[in-house]
């Protein structure tokens, strides 16, 4: 106890030391003072960072929609078309294009058929002007003795001759109705031609995810168009325009010529079918 009352009588003596001031906070550290909010002002700050938001979301879409295009071109052909993709419906187009080419030759026989019955009766008209008048029979007693039995049948002329079996046959073609039966295959032709070459590439599209271009692609686009171009000549035909009718022969002529050379390509297809496709 005598020690301690010592002790303080010892601190008592010290001399009382100055006070240091309180550091004031850095200003680097200082943490600005958070106003409290009211509801009506967090409502408002709510719809405009949702504004901001849905914006942006926009913005990313668009600007992100043309490389989604590409990555859905690119696995356009990924087993999600299902039985599009398969091998029973990639064989239609060539089934129905061989169709087409034997049909093709048919209308082109018809075709020909109606314009022999046009131009027989111009090889007739033209024999029948070379034919000879007969001579005036001279009036004598004997020849009207002879007129009273009558008179044998004249042979007729190598070129009269000709012009019976012509006038024969052109009333047999007229029988055929080859105008209209060509008329007739040229329309079928025509719609179930340009259907199926449109197929054909769609039907590429969603087994492989591209087109091919190639002789075979650029043989069918062109006969697609010969088609559509014969086509749009026939009203200039049914006034009887010869141009429209000789210009007429001449596509369809071109158009058969593709046709005989796009098969070996459409054969080299089919095998490609039958070794990436499956049944069905």
């Amino acid at each position: 106890m005598a020690a301690t009352t010592t002790t303080l009588g010892l601190l008592n003596c010290l001399p009382s030391l100055p006070k240091l001031p309180r550091p004031s906070p850095s200003p680097l550290i200082k943490l600005p003072s958070q106003p409290s909010l009211s509801p009506p002002l967090l409502s408002s700050l709510h719809h405009e960072i949702s504004a901001k938001s849905r914006h942006l979301v926009t913005t990313s879409a668009a600007l992100s929609l043309p490389l989604l295009l590409s990555a859905q071109d690119a696995l356009a052909a990924d087993g999600e078309f299902g039985i599009l993709e398969g091998r029973s419906l990639a064989l239609i187009h060539p089934i129905v294009m061989s169709g087409l080419f034997l049909y093709t030759l048919w209308a082109g026989y018809l075709g020909w058929q109606w314009r022999r019955v046009r131009t027989i009766q111009n090889e007739i008209n033209e024999l029948k002007q070379q034919v000879k008048p007969p001579a005036p029979a001279a009036v004598t007693a004997g020849a009207q003795s002879a007129a009273a039995s009558p008179p044998p049948p004249a042979s007729l002329s190598p070129i009269e001759s000709q012009i019976q079996k012509l006038t024969e046959e052109r009333k047999e073609l007229i029988k055929g109705s080859f105008r209209d039966r060509h008329f007739n295959a040229g329309a079928t032709l025509l719609g179930f031609g340009v259907f199926e070459a449109v197929a054909g590439c769609v039907n590429t599209y969603l087994r492989t995810g591209k087109l091919f271009p190639g002789p075979h692609l650029f043989a069918g686009a062109g006969i697609t168009v010969l088609w559509a171009a014969a086509a749009s000549l026939v009203p200039a035909m049914q006034r009887g325009d010869e141009t429209a009718r000789n210009l007429h022969i001449a596509l369809n002529t071109l158009n058969l010529l593709l046709f005989i050379w796009q098969i070996p390509t459409g054969i080299e297809i089919i095998f490609a079918v039958f070794e990436y496709t499956n049944w069905p």
